[in-house]
């Protein structure tokens, strides 16, 4: 059969297409690309391959004003209106948009995640499932083998029972022929007396003879007497002593089959190819979108900390907990209540007094910021405008630290009420939606969840101070991992994690006051700062530069640092 092939869509022209007139959505062949870009009329047209073209947005009616095409798009609602639409009092001061040229983007950010699928997700996820094939042949070999040894190992020991078994009984047999020995030799002696004794008496009854009369009167007679019965000892019997051993003996015995004392190695995923974050931005994907992919791909932990820069945050004696707005705006608070938003020059923008005294603040996705209020037991929403107005109640539990979700925008609050704890995710809006209490095997996780943040495959990072250990779960609320420090002593404060996953978290120990980094499975990887570096951490966030903000114990500066490379 012929093959089928694009006709160039200029009238009359029935070459082959190969270039697309964006602008005028037309087939164009290589000669016509030519006329059509030499046109005055249509010079500065974007004519493409034909691969590349933008869709053309489709004949849709509008819904109040049927006899229209939309053709534009309101960006503050989110709707395709037509050119009428745009007069109405709903959409006036909206910003609007091109609705062809939105819709294009959509079909390009479709068009390049099939492209990702086809070309990296699938054929990486078909490498690693064969490699999980050949991992199951590489168990089952090994399996074998550690059967054999086992079965090797029991033949051993069943030749060595058999050895000791033999030599036992030998040992028996022997006891037993030395006993009967003397039993012999006791029995010969008293064999030997009863001849004796026979003897003896034939002898004193022919002395009552009267032809023997004179022999009864003769020394002979006189010395006679009868010899004492020969002493002889019974024997000692032997007693055996059953052997003290048990199944777990006889286990120790055979050797043990268990796994080595070190973590797995992930499966190696290979990097998408860095030409794939060039594609154009589409849809919700921005510039600092690609920007993060870029970074997150090439950065890791730097061998040394570098100091970037320090700045005062006035109006509090310390700083426990740092909350990054937008603009180089910070909100820090201390261990007073005292709560001020500056910016990095140190000028105080706005400060009022909370009850809060640990992570009980954090930055909206809209920039509001939110923080808890433990004696009223309520959230307080404090809008850019600088106005405050209450946003959750918390009901009988008191809440005490506080993190807006980057992935989300949805709000974990670390709460207690008497001697229980838990965390509680709201939505958006403040609609409670998940709480979080048990493990699986109803035991309380937590016990004082004064710091809280989220990593960014999910888990829920808790900094729980009473139980001496930073508390993960999953989004789902399952436990995964409790980090209870390197040492004896482990005090956790403040708490954030960074866009590689890291958990950054300061150890109250003053001997060992400094930010532990542990990566998303709970595995120490380094001590960020020294104590010799004179600073005592409390409080820590990370901006959008991958810099480490570090508020401190006893001063109310934060030091910056740099510690990704």
């Amino acid at each position: 059969m012929a093959q089928h092939y694009l006709v160039c869509g200029t009238e009359d022209c029935k070459r082959n297409c190969q270039f697309y007139c964006n602008p005028c959505h037309q087939r164009l062949c290589e000669r016509c690309r030519d006329e059509h870009q030499e046109s005055p009329d249509t010079k500065d047209h974007e004519v493409v391959p034909y691969k590349q073209r933008k869709p053309q947005l489709p004949e849709e009616k509008c819904n109040l004003h049927p006899k229209r095409n939309v053709d534009i798009l309101c960006k503050d609602c989110n709707v395709p209106l037509c050119a009428k639409c745009i007069f109405m009092k709903e959409h006036t001061g909206h910003q609007l948009d091109d609705l062809e040229e939105k819709y294009a983007e959509k079909v390009a950010f479709c068009r390049s995640e099939i492209s990702k699928i086809q070309v990296y997700y699938l054929s990486t996820s078909q490498g690693l499932k064969k490699e999980i094939k050949e991992d199951v042949m590489e168990i089952k070999k090994i399996m074998d083998e550690i059967r054999n040894s086992i079965r090797a190992e029991a033949d051993s020991l069943k030749e060595l029972v058999d050895k000791v078994t033999s030599d036992k009984l030998e040992e028996a047999n022997k006891i037993e022929e030395t006993l009967l020995k003397t039993l012999n030799t006791q029995e010969k002696a008293y064999e030997d007396y009863t001849e004796y004794l026979e003897k003896l008496l034939r002898e004193l009854h022919s002395y009552k003879s009267v032809a023997n009369f004179k022999i009864v009167f003769s020394d002979d007679f006189e010395n006679l007497k009868i010899q004492s019965i020969p002493e002889t000892t019974q024997p000692v019997l032997p007693v055996f002593t059953a052997g003290q051993f048990c199944k777990d003996d006889v286990s120790k015995l055979l050797g043990s089959v268990n796994f080595p004392n070190t973590k797995p190695d992930n499966r190696r995923i290979k990097p998408m190819e860095t030409a794939s974050t060039q594609l154009k931005l589409t849809g919700k994907q921005t510039r600092r979108d690609v920007e993060k992919s870029d970074v997150k791909q090439t950065l890791s932990l730097s061998s040394s900390v570098t100091k970037v820069r320090e700045y005062t945050v006035p109006g509090v004696d310390n700083v426990y907990h740092i909350s990054l707005g937008k603009s180089d705006r910070v909100w820090a608070s201390d261990n007073t209540g005292n709560l001020v938003h500056t910016d990095l020059k140190g000028n105080q923008l706005q400060k009022i007094k909370t009850s809060g005294t640990d992570g009980y603040h954090t930055v909206t996705q809209d920039g509001d910021l939110i923080y808890t209020d433990r004696k009223n037991k309520v959230i307080n929403k404090i809008k850019q405008n600088n106005t405050i107005t209450e946003f959750i109640k918390t009901g009988d539990w008191e809440p005490i630290s506080i993190h807006s979700s980057h992935i989300n925008g949805d709000i974990l609050v670390g709460m207690k009420k008497g001697g229980e704890a838990k965390v509680t995710r709201y939505n958006k809006t403040g609609k409670e939606i998940q709480n979080i209490q048990r493990d699986n095997k109803g035991r309380e996780l937590y016990r004082y969840p004064h710091y809280i943040t989220e990593n960014i495959n999910g888990d829920i990072c808790t900094s729980d101070f009473n139980k001496r250990a930073v508390v993960v779960v999953n989004k789902s609320g399952q436990h995964r991992f409790s980090y209870t420090g390197r040492g004896s002593e482990f005090w956790p404060l403040g708490i954030c994690t960074d866009l590689l996953g890291h958990i950054v978290v300061c150890n109250g120990l003053y001997a060992n006051n400094t930010p532990d980094i542990i990566d998303q499975d709970g595995q120490f990887l380094s001590l960020l700062l020294t104590p010799q570096q004179g600073i005592r951490p409390y409080g820590v966030c990370v901006d959008d530069e991958n810099n480490l903000h570090v508020g401190q114990f006893n001063t109310n500066t934060v030091t910056v640092y740099k510690y990704l490379q």
